[in-house]
């Protein structure tokens, strides 16, 4: 039996004695490499050891370079490049091989592609959430300018001018009943001085002008203060009773010019 597989596989026994032919010379070659190398390790121990001057080291060590090179080349130009015989295990090798890296290959751009699939999934997702967003907030502006549209009333300036007057006519009736109710008040509780009151100041001198009541006053420093708001400061007279502007002065509702004390203005409350 194995004489009749010698006789149908007569190249089989061949094949084996090649191959281990083949290593062997591969092995006498890399040794005679190993060898030549130490040789040229040496030899640039040996020079090296030589000490070299500034000016021309690196020419020294680029001539070493030059040398080292061109005894490589010489080496590798005696050789001979091996050719791999083209039997059917080295190409399934061979082809296993490059099967192997497409593969790894074809891995990583599928997994590449996988997560940018991924990735363009979640911007899918979150444009489509921001898109349903918009469209309920259109939704609502529609629902929205739809009720304006039917709640809109037909414009008329003479209604509005109309209201415009009764508000101002509202407020000035309101500024008289105010202006009444101050001047009862003042009159009541802040009234002119009497003979007993000047018999009783002694030290004191009789004024020569009319004297006013204090609400008086206040209707002059209100009038001066929105008539002419750039200089409201009021000139004091005569006719101002002192103890009711010291009363104005120093409750704040009257403030003294900073350079001329002889004149007032009331206390812009309505800024």
């Amino acid at each position: 039996m194995s004489m009749n597989q010698q006789d149908l596989d007569p190249d089989s026994n061949t094949d084996v004695g090649d191959i281990t032919d083949t290593e062997q010379e591969l092995v006498k070659e890399c040794e005679e490499m190993w060898r030549d190398m130490e040789e040229c390790q040496n030899k640039l121990s040996l020079i090296g050891t030589k000490t070299l001057t500034d000016s021309n080291a690196q020419l020294s060590l680029l001539i070493l370079q030059a040398k080292c090179l061109t005894a490589e080349l010489r080496q590798w130009q005696k050789e001979t490049p091996e050719i791999i015989p083209l039997t059917d295990d080295v190409l399934t090798t061979l082809a296993e091989e490059e099967f192997q890296k497409l593969r790894h290959n074809l891995e990583m751009v599928l997994s590449t592609i996988q997560s940018k699939n991924e990735k363009l999934k979640e911007d899918l997702e979150r444009e489509q959430r921001w898109l349903d967003e918009q469209q309920q907030i259109m939704e609502s502006l529609n629902i929205l300018h739809s009720e304006l549209k039917n709640e809109v009333v037909p414009f008329s300036e003479s209604r509005i001018l109309n209201e415009l007057k009764t508000k101002i006519l509202n407020i000035k009736e309101y500024k008289e009943k105010l202006l009444i109710t101050l001047g009862e008040f003042l009159e009541d509780h802040f009234p002119l001085p009497d003979g007993n009151v000047k018999k009783k100041q002694k030290n004191v001198q009789e004024p020569t002008a009319q004297l006013i009541t204090l609400h008086e006053m206040l209707e002059i420093l209100i009038n001066r203060l929105f008539d002419v708001p750039y200089d409201p400061y009021v000139k004091i007279s005569d006719s101002f009773w002192p103890p009711y502007i010291e009363l104005l002065l120093r409750n704040g509702i009257a403030l003294r010019h900073p350079e001329d004390p002889t004149r007032i203005r009331l206390e812009a409350f309505h800024q």
